[in-house]
């Protein structure tokens, strides 16, 4: 939660800043007409002096993130933080100040950073005040990070990727390792599943990159476990459920409360795990080389389509810092790969498959090995005139896999995915996602057709139901 105290030029200002890098606000005002156009704007506003204690105590004190008190009544503003300061001791917060001697008060006081406005837009000032919390927050993740990491000692350190690792989540393993060198700390980069991508296996093989592909994992052998790309052990990665895990860093959509870790660092709004890493790099000022520059600047690229899906401002700054420092030869061979034989087969038996739904897109590809081909076809077949959501799917040994992928606003296809298959089985963007729904009792059903048959009458009832219409398709 994200509160500003007082609604004038910079509040307003504020929480339009707020607003682009999708934070959670809430406004508190004392004029009453100002919180009635605030709320005909949805926004979430309140009505109430913003030193009166019963309306600070109701913003959710303990999940205050960052607080900017920024009314023109100065002496309100500081007794607000001394509120504030008692009550959330690690929420940010940024007062307003009319002169230096005030902002020396309000630092004295507990005030993280004093701002004395000037004769710049407000819009501008606004920006420099988010950027300037969000710097401090960064820098205080990254020492609390390593910090923890420094105590694993003469131990090791498992980083933990999902099954079938992409170039986000291998890449920010690999900063993560080079954290742990940077400490001392022994590292160890484990996933489990096989990486089928051919532009994945181009990624490992030309950047050298060492993994280990575990399948009799024991986390007696490591004295902390960090789970990278994923945030609940047993969910798609070789930890088994229950496991406890001392750090999660993920950049997908979770339920925090569920999260159980010593640190956790979930950022939805990021575009890739990539870019959490490099912010984590910069603020510890541990220097980049070329191989971890590459890999990091291709995850990001990769999850964030080349900058064209949930992409947050920080990607952009984090590929302007790597891209200097990245090998662009080798960036070009990646990002031109050859197609393997079977993302041409699925290609065809999804086009051929296709079931269209107004601009809804349901295809069932039959069998499948790499379960990676499945992304490409619904990439490529969002691409068709008319389609703005694709939903491709296919059996694997004993995994229904399904790929998702959208560019309607209106919809979340990480959502509608969770809610159709599971929270514990499926998850991702408003734009793309996928699922993995284990066959359990018909995992050993030899007759693959009938089964590939009512994989489709679940899969295509579940995600029709979700999406409110009824099954018409032919």
């Amino acid at each position: 939660m994200y509160a500003i105290l007082g609604s004038g030029g910079i509040g307003l200002a504020l929480s339009k800043e707020l607003e682009t890098r999708r934070k959670n606000i809430i406004l508190v005002d004392n004029d009453s007409k100002k919180v009635d156009t605030l709320i005909e704007q949805n926004l979430n506003a309140i009505k109430g002096n913003i030193d009166d204690i019963q309306v600070l105590e109701s913003l959710d004190i303990q999940n205050l993130e960052s607080v900017f008190i920024v009314s023109s009544d100065i002496e309100a503003n500081k007794r607000a933080l001394i509120f504030l300061r008692k009550e959330a001791p690690d929420a940010q917060i940024v007062t307003r100040v009319s002169n230096y001697q005030q902002k020396e008060e309000m630092e004295a006081a507990g005030s993280d950073l004093a701002v004395l406005p000037s004769n710049l837009p407000v819009k501008a000032i606004a920006s420099a005040i988010v950027q300037y919390i969000e710097k401090m927050k960064s820098v205080k993740l990254a020492q609390e990070l390593k910090k923890l990491i420094n105590t694993v000692g003469d131990g090791k350190l498992a980083i933990i990727v999902h099954d079938n690792p992409d170039p986000d989540a291998i890449s920010s393993a690999m900063g993560l390792k080079e954290i742990a060198n940077s400490v001392g700390v022994k590292a160890e980069i484990l996933y489990k599943g096989v990486i089928g991508h051919h532009e994945n296996k181009a990624f490992v093989n030309l950047l050298d990159i060492e993994m280990n592909n575990s399948n009799e994992f024991k986390a007696s052998d490591y004295k902390k476990i960090a789970l990278i790309e994923s945030s609940v052990p047993g969910v798609n990665n070789l930890l088994p459920p229950g496991t406890k895990v001392n750090i999660v860093i993920d950049h997908h959509q979770a339920n925090i409360e569920e999260v159980e870790a010593e640190y956790k660092d979930i950022r939805p709004n990021m575009g890739a795990t990539a870019t959490i890493m490099t912010k984590y790099l910069q603020e510890l000022e541990i220097p980049v080389k070329t191989e971890l520059a590459t890999a990091l600047l291709y995850g990001i690229k990769v999850d964030t389509d080349d900058f064209k899906r949930n992409t947050d401002p920080t990607d952009l700054t984090a590929a302007a810092f790597l891209y200097p420092l990245a090998n662009h030869d080798i960036l070009n061979r990646l990002e031109t790969p050859s197609k393997s034989t079977e993302s041409i087969d699925i290609l065809g038996e999804a086009i051929k498959n296709r079931q269209i739904k107004g601009s809804y897109l349901i295809s069932n590809v039959g069998t499948i090995r790499d379960r990676d081909t499945l992304a490409q076809a619904a990439d490529y077949l969002l691409t068709l005139e008319g389609i703005t959501t694709t939903l491709i799917f296919g059996l694997g040994e004993d995994t229904i896999y399904v790929s998702g992928r959208s560019c309607d606003d209106r919809i979340n296809i990480g959502k509608i995915l969770a809610d159709a298959f599971g929270h514990d089985k499926a998850g991702g963007h408003a734009m793309l996602a996928g699922a993995q729904i284990p066959l359990g009792v018909f995992s050993g059903m030899k007759d693959k057709q009938t089964l590939l048959k009512l994989a489709d009458e679940a899969i295509v009832k579940r995600f029709l139901t979700v999406i409110g219409m009824v099954k018409e398709l032919s």
